[in-house]
């Protein structure tokens, strides 16, 4: 179980490689001035801000170039090529067109798009972010012939006319305002986490519409946490245990720019987000983001007292030989990189003593990051030494179930035990395909 618990969870929805970008130069027109150029710049950084390659762009494919499979509760859509290809991409878009698709969901033959699309976020970008993000992908992206590739949802749920009924009762149309009240730093983290940065579309709870539960933080449920796609998203808010509660402002930034700190590190889908978008952002941006973020209240947990370390009981169930089936289990696959005492080496080898994705009540994503590992922290060019491992061919349901248990009690983290019917059934739903 190397580095398991690889911190604040799944937030887009896939992980994929570093974002690659033509030269600023490569598709910008002959005569481009040095305006136009400042302006694809700031768009290839908003790009980025906004994770656009995570989603984009395909696993050994060509940056944006769409193709990439998307699976959401009707069936696997996917990725549509957003490089100025006249014909396959968006080439034949203009500035409103594409503004549109952006922030309504409208693409410029008229369908509507999918909300896989985080457009109820994107709502939020401003006319000027909007100008940057069109220069970048009209001149800073090179285009690629690929053609589209229809959905695997049946008739009728791929009807999408019905999606106009949906923006009707759920998409809040309007660029972000700042809010009376509070400083310079708090609008701007508060105008990227819920505009282009779209953390709440991992985040956030979803309504039985697949609507996110709330936009803002005027909605209680904004950033408390969701599953999604066999992981959950931690919790964003101010919660002692499973939130940021314990979380100082330099541990939340130094995740943000390396996707570790002392209580986590990334795993999953937030890999990606790591990887192609947050260690790219600028100090400032940074420290917006985290100053938003740490004014969330605390909000869900699991209602147990705050965490306080305690070593003594595992530390005795962990006596050579082991006293129970988990920390058996522990002791042979776990116990090298995660120590005797729970607290890892961090921030290369995770804790998980007092981690918030062991004490979330949600173990999806624990069994999920035990089964299949995660992909490679790679910052500023360099991978992590140290991924963690898949144990599905190693070990079986119920051993994972058992050592998952025992972590989850182990060092006073006390939050419920895992099943092994829940393995099995993460096993099934992520193993399929492989």
């Amino acid at each position: 179980m190397k580095n398991m618990l690889k911190g604040l969870g799944a937030a887009l929805c896939v992980a994929l490689p570093l974002l690659a970008q033509a030269p600023a130069d490569a598709a910008t027109p002959a005569g481009a001035g040095a305006a136009d150029q400042a302006l694809v710049q700031r768009g290839a950084y908003l790009a980025q801000l906004g994770d656009c390659a995570a989603c984009h762009t395909a696993p050994k494919g060509k940056p944006f170039a769409g193709g990439l499979p998307m699976n959401t509760p009707m069936g696997r859509i996917y990725v549509t090529n957003i490089t100025p290809d006249a014909q396959t991409g968006i080439g034949g878009y203009t500035e409103a067109d594409f503004a549109r698709a952006l922030r309504e969901g409208v693409a410029k033959d008229g369908h509507n798009l999918y909300p896989a699309m985080p457009y109820p976020s994107y709502a939020k970008v401003n006319d000027d972010d909007v100008k940057a993000l069109y220069a970048f992908f009209m001149h800073g992206v090179a285009p690629v012939q690929q053609a589209n590739r229809e959905s695997d949802i049946k008739w009728p749920l791929n009807m999408r006319w019905p999606l106009m009924f949906w923006n009707m009762a759920f998409l809040q149309k309007g660029a972000y305002r700042d809010k009376p009240g509070k400083d310079v730093a708090w609008n701007r983290g508060a105008y990227l986490v819920q505009g282009l940065g779209h953390c709440g579309s991992c985040h956030t709870p979803r309504g039985v519409a697949f609507q996110e539960s709330a936009l803002d933080e005027s909605g209680s449920a904004f950033l408390s946490g969701a599953l999604l796609d066999g992981w959950f998203a931690s919790n964003l808010t101010g919660e002692h245990n499973s939130g940021l509660g314990r979380w100082s402002d330099e541990d939340l930034r130094t995740f943000l720019k390396t996707g570790a700190n002392r209580h986590a590190s990334a795993f999953g889908a937030m890999t990606s987000v790591i990887n192609n978008s947050t260690q790219a952002l600028s100090d400032q941006d940074v420290a917006a983001v985290s100053a938003y973020l740490k004014s969330l209240p605390p909000v869900g947990g699991n209602g147990a007292a705050a965490y306080t370390y305690d070593p003594q009981a595992t530390k005795v169930s962990l006596d050579r030989p082991a006293n129970d089936a988990g920390a058996r289990v522990y002791t042979a696959y776990c116990m090298h990189c995660h120590g005797v005492d729970g607290r890892g080496f961090a921030p290369m080898l995770a804790p998980l003593a007092g981690n918030p994705n062991v004490l979330a009540k949600d173990a999806s994503s624990l069994i999920n990051v035990t089964l299949n590992g995660t992909g490679d922290l790679v910052i500023n060019g360099v991978p992590s030494p140290f991924p963690m491992p898949g144990f599905a061919a190693v070990l079986d349901d119920k051993q994972i179930a058992d050592v998952l248990s025992f972590v989850r009690a182990g060092w006073n983290n006390g939050a419920p035990a895992v099943g092994a019917a829940e393995v099995a059934k993460l096993r099934q739903s992520t193993q399929a395909g492989r």
